[in-house]
């Protein structure tokens, strides 16, 4: 079962430099209007496996994403990795074979096509047309659609983090967020020992991955910096997320379920509503 979010902004006095640092850059880390709709084209990959080992990094966790619903997306929404773990509304304009719901896809991989803005796994794109239409649209294997970004949701997985194997306990720590909810981007990481104000900045590597060199001794805390309404939004747990002595290819429990949604003030499109 989840755990009731417990999540909290931080003053406007609390760590002023590192406040105004994120929120200056969160419209560089934010895809222009990405909630608006978009048109394109979306294909599909034949075998799943390309996206679960894709290169946002998840590995075999990525197949417990979404219900295998996964998408390559192109460097616009891939974002050099910041848009990994981002979920988007895709459905396609051929009535016909479409249906209107769509398929909602969470991005695990980096297209490498221009041809299209989103590349589906084979259950995603099947999931798009109509009841018995699936054989039909898959013999097109390039459709025109239309997108864009939502919520992602799960519903009983909290966020989550997974110890990276090049750790080396106790300093050197890397880990990769899993399960990231909300319509939001994670743009900073903090870690601290349980207990104690003494907190240090994580880097990140990649997408989802973030690291340092200087951990201090566990049990460990995290809090995140996340693209929560037209602000930056500090969420933490109350708990401790990485025991004493943690090991690397674990996954840990942060606790807490993110449901913020970016607001971008994208004027027209946000007037609108998607029929």
């Amino acid at each position: 079962m989840a755990v009731p979010v417990r999540a909290r902004l931080a003053s406007a006095l609390f760590l002023p430099v590192v406040v105004v640092v994120v929120v200056c850059l969160l419209p560089l880390l934010a895809s222009a209007c990405d909630r608006c709709v978009h048109h394109s084209k979306a294909a599909y990959y034949t075998s799943s496996l390309t996206l679960t080992g894709g290169s946002c990094g998840y590995g075999t966790a990525a197949a417990t994403f979404n219900g295998g619903f996964l998408a390559a997306a192109s460097p616009a929404l891939y974002r050099a990795g910041v848009g990994c773990g981002a979920c988007f509304q895709v459905r396609c304009k051929d009535k016909k074979l479409c249906a209107a719901a769509g398929a909602r896809v969470v991005v695990t991989d980096r297209a490498r096509t221009n041809r299209t803005d989103l590349v589906l796994s084979s259950p995603a794109f099947a999931a798009m047309a109509r009841p018995g239409m699936g054989p039909e649209l898959a013999k097109l294997g390039v459709v025109d659609v239309e997108y864009k970004r939502v919520p992602c949701e799960y519903k009983h997985r909290n966020l989550s983090v997974r110890v990276e194997e090049k750790s080396r306990a106790p300093n050197e720590l890397a880990i990769r967020f899993l399960y990231q909810g909300g319509q939001t981007d994670i743009v900073a990481v903090d870690v601290a020992q349980v207990g104690s104000s003494n907190w240090k900045f994580m880097t990140r590597d990649y997408g989802p991955a973030w690291s340092t060199k200087q951990a201090p001794p566990g049990p460990l805390q995290f809090r995140v910096v996340v693209t929560g309404g037209y602000d930056g939004k500090w969420v933490w747990a109350d708990r401790e997320v990485l025991p004493r002595r943690w090991r690397a290819g674990e996954v840990y429990d942060t606790g807490v379920q993110i449901t913020d949604v970016a607001q971008e003030g994208c004027f027209p499109c946000d007037t609108h509503e998607w029929a």
